[in-house]
């Protein structure tokens, strides 16, 4: 529990703020070391008032290192618009810190599969939370996939 309240400031702060992801780190040929992607993710202009202030207040919680508030937030955003592909990002990346990597995979896959307005941002983020997330699995060739397709999608930004 000390080391999720250790990273809970730089967690939400990439979930919910200019939220830019990192590739895996390299264990093998393919993954490139440390490189930020210059992605920007935010809710969009879509999203209720309701769902901005439940993000707002994950974000205070994380910063003062409480995951689980941080969670609970997420989770009721989700309840109130659960087609919202870019809080299924969010509630990915907080899976990914939490070293829940099969899950952080299976949540940006369905932010991808719920994303109608081709945000080729959104998308590559979530393959890179998929690389890494198959990277710390163990999972070398699907992290090398994936990490192809979030740069065939940030190529074409």
């Amino acid at each position: 529990m000390n080391m999720l309240r250790s990273i809970a400031p730089g967690v939400m702060a990439a979930l919910l703020g200019a939220c830019a992801t990192t590739a895996p780190e390299q264990s093998s040929p393919g993954l490139q070391v440390g490189e930020e992607a210059v992605t920007q993710v935010r809710p969009s202009t879509a999203t209720s008032r309701p769902v901005l202030a439940l993000l707002d207040q994950a974000n205070s919680a994380a910063r003062e290192g409480d995951l689980a508030v941080a969670e609970a937030r997420l989770e009721r955003a989700l309840r109130i618009e659960p087609r919202n592909p870019v809080l299924w990002y969010y509630m990915a990346k907080l899976r990914l810190h939490q070293g829940r990597f099969a899950e952080a995979a299976g949540l940006a896959a369905k932010s991808n599969s719920l994303d109608r307005t081709s945000n080729r941002t959104l998308q590559a983020d979530n393959w890179r939370i998929i690389a890494h997330a198959r990277q710390r699995s163990g999972d070398a060739a699907g992290a090398r996939e994936a990490e192809q397709r979030a740069a065939a999608l940030s190529q074409n930004d």
